[in-house]
């Protein structure tokens, strides 16, 4: 099996799907709250990641860890996309122009 291994997809639609979702992912102005909330999930999902990986543990559904990393990425995602996003250099230049019209 060919993976790559920045992503971890064997399957090329699927590793072309992320590349163009990332290619559309916006900027988001993060405030200090935000992003200490961010650094502290991102550090309890590092260590109980490492944990689950060290003890060798089985990756199921009844795998208490597996569901805390699940819970604490899901609420990592909740606060990031919870920030603003910051309009792209063609949307600044768009509303500018789109001022001087009106």
């Amino acid at each position: 099996m060919a993976a790559s291994t920045t992503t971890g997809f064997s399957n090329p639609a699927c590793i072309a799907h992320f590349s163009t979702l990332r290619a559309r992912a916006k900027r988001r102005r993060i405030n200090q709250s935000a992003g200490r909330a961010l650094e502290i999930l991102g550090h309890a999902i590092e260590y109980l990641t490492d944990e689950l990986v060290h003890e060798g543990g089985a990756f199921s559904s009844k795998n208490g860890q597996l569901e805390a990393v699940q819970m604490l990425m899901a609420l990592n995602r909740q606060v990031y996309f919870s920030c603003p996003e910051v309009p792209t250099f063609r949307e600044r230049c768009r509303a500018l122009l789109r001022s001087y019209r009106a």
